[in-house]
């Protein structure tokens, strides 16, 4: 059986978990969708007309938020053979039965996930502690396909720690659709996985939302080295009153002064950030305060997405910023962008760093930077290199 992922992290662990419940299962592609835009959908319905042409033969399983939204849609399209929901792609029963629709209301219990020992091909094993989300923002469905925010017991995810400890990897990465609200205490997790789980080199987490991170989360990263200094955060836009339209909980300012807190602790801090851009009724001018909050946060890995009407959401009976318009400003924030990553990279040249290899010499540092390194080293395995060079948006390690 073959597993094409589209969307998050999240999706990338419940493949595993599909794939692994599929192993029985011949001449068998399951497409595990996304529907965060109206863009992925197009992009999961040209995959599964692409893999029909190239597999005529074999049956096509279509699951994941896109499908969850719209079962009969993806039931109507010709290549399809079975639509599954998020729940039901992951019981083992639902996957092998004969139903074309398999696609219920009721969402997964995060407590009932089987645990996932080993991600094949990667050195970084991805744990998903939680489930769905209490944040309706005005551009996003998907707290309708994944549910209410739910999150596996914090026993069960030391445990599955350990286990992927206990099976070789270096480096995990927790992931979910909304971490920071993990209903257990976001920061109780971290402290126990970091002080219980022996042997854990690298702790990384997913995307992060700013308005839940406090003092408490600061005092972790200063307290833990082995909490990697790369933060990912649900910015979505520089301007607070575009904020508060989408529904997001944060300010600008919260955004600028929580990273300079942050470098106060730890000076190699990395900072990512999700942006929309032509957000319904964006001006030029609070385009331009997104501009200045990357500059201001020094913010280097961008995922920056025109903004996408989502049919069913409030945003898309908003005043509409014209498509051309959207398209420009995600290509003036990529620039951007790119430009404070080249600065990072030139600023890291000439200091040693510590790189998991992946596979062919290349890898990551701590702090989320690709390094080509002709240290040898097997794949998992953490070496320390002297960073000569850049490559375009890599860096070139020594031994």
């Amino acid at each position: 059986m073959k597993v094409i992922t589209f969307g998050c992290r999240l999706n990338t662990f419940e493949s595993r978990i599909v794939q692994k419940m599929g192993d029985g299962l011949d001449r068998v592609i399951v497409v595990n969708s996304c529907a965060v835009t109206q863009e992925a959908e197009r992009q999961c319905r040209q995959a599964i007309r692409r893999v029909r042409r190239e597999y005529p033969d074999y049956k096509i399983i279509v699951t994941g938020c896109a499908a969850q939204l719209n079962p009969e849609k993806y039931a109507k399209m010709p290549e399809v053979d079975r639509v599954l929901g998020n729940k039901e792609k992951l019981i083992r029963e639902a996957l092998y039965a004969p139903d074309p629709i398999l696609v219920g209301t009721d969402m997964i219990q995060t407590s009932s996930f089987p645990l996932v020992t080993d991600f094949e091909g990667r050195t970084r094993a991805f744990l998903q502690i939680q489930q769905g989300c209490d944040h309706a923002c005005t551009f996003c469905i998907v707290h309708m396909a994944r549910g209410k925010n739910r999150g596996l017991h914090p026993d069960l995810v030391v445990r599955q720690a350990k286990t992927f400890i206990d099976n070789g990897f270096s480096e995990i990465v927790l992931t979910g659709v909304d971490l920071t609200s993990y209903p257990y205490g976001f920061n109780s997790l971290l402290r126990r996985l970091l002080t219980e789980v022996s042997g854990l080199k690298r702790l990384r987490l997913g995307s992060l939302d700013p308005a839940a991170l406090d003092d408490e989360f600061i005092h972790i990263v200063a307290d833990f080295p082995s909490l990697m200094p790369h933060f990912h955060l649900s910015v979505q836009a520089g301007d607070d009153l575009i904020l508060k339209r989408m529904g997001r909980r944060h300010t600008k300012k919260q955004v600028i002064d929580f990273t300079r807190i942050l470098r106060k602790y730890r000076s190699d801090i990395v900072l990512g950030g999700d942006f929309i851009t032509g957000f319904p009724t964006e001006t030029s001018d609070q385009f331009q305060n997104t501009l200045d909050l990357v500059q201001e946060a020094q913010m280097v890995l961008l995922h920056v997405f025109p903004y996408s009407v989502r049919l069913g959401t409030p945003a898309a009976k908003m005043p509409q910023v014209d498509i051309s318009v959207r398209k420009e400003r995600a290509k003036q924030l990529r620039v951007l962008g790119e430009n404070n990553l080249n600065k990072q990279l030139e600023q890291m040249i000439g200091k040693r760093s510590r790189v998991l290899i992946e596979k062919d010499g290349g890898g990551l540092t701590e702090n989320y930077i690709r390094v080509q390194t002709d240290v040898r080293g097997s794949v998992g395995e953490i070496v320390d290199v002297l960073l000569t060079e850049r490559r375009g948006h890599e860096l070139v390690g020594k031994a």
